[in-house]
């Protein structure tokens, strides 16, 4: 048996390896679930031997990922994202269409361009004036809480010195160039690991658990937005708010210019991008916004973006670097995606040493081989790509690539499905699919099974106790303790988190088992129609297609599924362990939405979208994420997708505001529909 003190400085050491790669690095070496593993172990060990126990243990402080370690802050007014430009062409389009909407003279278009900052969004709250509140974007609905770091940047006022109810003021937190450089030199005289880029020191720094090791760190706030619904800032343009901002204390991007005709905008845009490196912080780009807030509310915004701004994007950083081996992973549906695997390089202030190819198409579209020297870029900041190999190394090469026609995995065949450009490894029983099957099961979005992530997943298939998702509810304690990391305690843990995993609903059951195509939007409703999996199962295409907000192509998967002997068996053995197969109603609630379709767009005032949706299902109704002829009602909140809203007119579908939301949730009817669908977006 393992020594419980040495297990617990092993676990200290571990949790802190992991807690520097995480926040200070921005690069984490293992899943969530298995960090809070290790923190449940060390607190476990520490329960039962509080002498164990120190000062600084990490079991003092709640979670570490930014979901577990920070407070979720529900933001009042989501933070939404950007469309993107990605040269003046684009940028043209976009402000040709701003014109045609507004009915505008392009020549009297007025925008506010201003540089787009590499940190992180950030909301921060004042009530009275005084700052109660800081949270990070988050998925955009919900953010971290990271309140007390927020307090100890400078450039962010602790007071107002003016009473103006709440208003949310949003912006960056970044570190300038000049305060990155000194940094890095602070650390290199500490002889501490430098940072790879301001971006990632930036990010690491807010996260900290420890206010005070961030405030040792220069971070900035520029402030580009305020979210004040009585404009009681007094404000009706963006050049009046960057004002009324710096009249308040905060700092607003100096190089912001407010510009009057399409070509002062496009020329405007450019002058950003020829001197992006003589700015003191990193940008990847401009913004473009309508300066009138009048405008912006006329045209109002998707449900993922704003239509009154874009964000005109530089090109991302190139480098080029030998193309090692060109390899394929395997998906939990069997989809096989070639990777490059490089020399590494660094690439956008991170080093790449693997980068995506996509497909079997695209490999063969930019053939490149093995040995190649190859251009590797940042698609989208995120995932590197190979672009292409370099024309003058096209000489002497080696042969061309093939898509093996078996599994590197499981040597199963590889074949096309259909239509698809897609490969898939068709062997149900493939040792890849199944991990990333089990990981995707337990994720938070499916049956959220805590303890259960990928590096513990694959330690359970390879003891051969997990052949089938439907294996988990079957594992007993016995069978874990023994195993690495697995101690009785963390066993009875994991076991007890499988176990709990069985009550929830089918809704997530559905989304849970992976079937193609199947989201959680999807789930919801087929799970909302037919109340059980036996129904489902034994539904007839024609009927999965009727559903709400299922179409032919989801249908016809779902449909494969409940019939196949795989899926078939699975849902059997589920079942035996007690799994629920069914969608509970709330009886206690009258079905005042019987039958009737409601689609929800926007931030409604007390409910999050899910809540929304869930009080529409249980009281008999389904929550679609698209409108059609059959919809009841469309309920429109705060920065609604204005395409359903026009959809909803188009089909002489009633729009609702969100004042009549409770309303229609009682007694199934509304009194008022909203006239201009541009009122929707205030």
């Amino acid at each position: 048996m393992t020594d419980p003190s040495a297990r617990a400085t092993w676990l200290r050491d571990e949790i802190a390896r992991h807690n520097e790669a995480y926040f200070i690095r921005d690069a984490p070496l293992i899943p969530d679930a298995d960090y809070d593993e290790l923190v449940r172990e060390l607190r476990h060990l520490e329960a039962e031997h509080p002498a164990l126990a120190t000062v600084d243990s990490p079991s003092a402080s709640v979670g570490a990922t930014p979901s577990d370690t920070f407070r979720p802050v529900q933001h009042a007014q989501a933070m939404l994202s950007l469309d993107n430009a990605f040269d003046e062409s684009e940028l043209r389009t976009w402000a040709d269409r701003v014109v045609r909407a507004l009915s505008k003279d392009p020549d009297r278009l007025s925008c506010s361009v201003e540089p787009k900052i590499d940190g992180l969004a950030l909301s921060i709250t004042y009530l009275d004036g005084v700052l109660s509140q800081a949270a990070t974007r988050g998925d955009g609905t919900v953010g971290e809480d990271v309140t007390a770091n927020v307090r100890t940047i400078s450039s962010v006022p602790s007071r107002l010195g003016a009473t103006l109810g709440r208003v949310d003021v949003r912006g960056e937190v970044y570190l300038a160039k000049s305060d990155f450089r000194d940094l890095n030199e602070r650390q290199r005289l500490r002889g501490d690991r430098e940072f790879a880029n301001p971006r990632n020191a930036a990010a690491g720094s807010l996260r900290q658990k420890d206010p005070a090791v961030t405030a040792t760190r220069p971070l900035s706030f520029l402030a580009y937005q305020v979210i004040d619904p009585q404009n009681r800032i007094g404000a009706t343009t963006q050049s009046a708010l960057f004002s009324r901002l710096r009249e308040l204390g905060f700092l607003v991007a100096a190089e912001a210019t407010t510009e009057v005709g399409v070509e002062a905008i496009v020329a405007r845009s450019s002058w950003f991008e020829t001197h992006r490196h003589d700015l003191d912080y990193d940008v990847d780009g401009v913004v473009v916004k309508l300066d009138g807030f009048g405008e912006r509310s006329s045209l109002g915004s998707t449900s993922r973006a704003p239509r009154w701004a874009i964000a005109r994007k530089f090109p991302p950083e190139e480098r080029t670097t030998r193309l090692l081996a060109i390899e394929v992973s395997i998906g939990r549906t069997g989809r096989a995606t070639p990777y490059a695997v490089l020399e590494p390089v660094n690439v956008a202030g991170s080093t790449v040493s693997m980068a995506t190819l996509h497909n079997q198409d695209q490999v063969l579209a930019k053939d490149v081989r093995p040995g190649d020297l190859v251009i590797v870029r940042k698609a989208g900041d995120v995932i590197p790509e190979v672009v292409g190999a370099v024309p003058s190394e096209r000489g002497e090469r080696g042969e061309r690539w093939i898509f093996p026609a078996e599994c590197p995995e499981c040597g199963g065949p590889l074949e096309r499905v259909g239509d698809e450009r897609d490969i898939y490894c068709v062997n149900p029983s493939c040792p890849a699919r199944l991990l990333q099957q089990v990981v995707h099961f337990a994720s938070r979005g499916a049956l959220d099974i805590e303890g259960l992530g990928e590096q513990r997943a694959a330690q359970l298939i390879q003891a051969g106790l997990v052949r089938d998702v439907a294996d988990l509810p079957t594992l007993r304690v016995e069978d874990l303790v023994g195993l690495e990391g697995l101690a009785s305690v963390s066993a009875a843990s994991l076991v007890a988190a499988i176990a709990g995993a069985k009550v929830q609903p089918l809704s997530r059951l559905l989304v849970a088992l992976g079937i193609r195509h199947v989201g959680p939007v999807a789930a919801r409703a087929l799970a909302a129609w037919f109340l059980t999996y036996g129904d489902l199962a034994a539904a007839p295409l024609a009927e999965l297609e009727a559903v709400d907000g299922v179409g032919p192509v989801i249908a016809a998967s779902v449909h494969r599924f409940v019939r196949s002997p795989e899926g078939a068996e699975r849902l059997h053995r589920l079942e035996e362990a007690g799994f629920t197969l069914f969608e509970p109603r709330a009886t206690a609630l009258d079905q005042t939405l019987a039958g009737r379709a409601v689609v929800v767009t926007g931030t409604l005032a007390g409910f999050s979208r899910e809540q929304a949706e869930s009080a529409i299902v249980a009281r008999g109704g389904t929550a679609p994420a698209t409108v059609s002829a059959k919809t009841y009602c469309v309920v429109v909140g705060q920065s609604p997708g204005m395409s359903k809203v026009t959809r909803a007119r188009h089909l002489g579908v009633p729009v609702v505001g969100e004042a009549e939301f409770e309303g229609l949730l009682v007694t199934g009817a509304w009194h008022t529909t909203i006239a201009d669908a541009g009122d929707a977006a205030l």
